[in-house]
């Protein structure tokens, strides 16, 4: 199963908003929510909140892709989030997500014994690929599996 699989599984939320997948690497995620009515705001895109989700769900996608290794001795957490809405959004939306460190530097953390954070960086774009949201998730591994 992979990544984008099971986190559509798994997560409520990421089924309720009919996110979709695309892609899941240590290197990128590309997550999709599809242009829905019942998502909608006010002006007729997706809702701000819908798209907060599909940011954060993208930034997780990334995260179990480059750290699953790790899961049997730390958890991944997200610490905290900010969200930049740039321009209007208006039907489908894609996520891209990226790492702001490199992963064998926060294992390396990890391995000495500390709790390392990262950030994750996250592109929300239109169908014509202009940017609508950039948003930044602060992720940590938390020891203990």
């Amino acid at each position: 199963m992979s990544v984008g699989d099971m986190l559509a599984a798994t997560v409520p939320m990421a089924r309720t908003l009919n996110l979709q997948f695309l892609e899941t690497t240590p290197e990128r995620a590309v997550v999709a929510l599809p242009d829905q009515d019942d998502y909608h705001n006010h002006v007729g895109g997706p809702h701000a909140g819908a798209m907060f989700t599909l940011g954060e769900s993208a930034s997780g996608a990334i995260v179990l892709a480059a750290f699953g290794d790790q899961l049997s001795r730390a958890v991944p957490l997200a610490v905290r989030a900010e969200i930049a809405y740039r321009k209007l959004a208006m039907g489908p939306v894609t996520a891209t997500a990226t790492l702001g460190r490199p992963a064998a530097e926060v294992v390396a953390e990890l391995d000495a014994g500390r709790r390392p954070e990262f950030p994750v960086a996250v592109a929300i774009h239109r169908e014509d690929r202009a940017v609508t949201g950039e948003m930044t998730v602060v992720w940590t591994l938390r020891p203990g599996g």
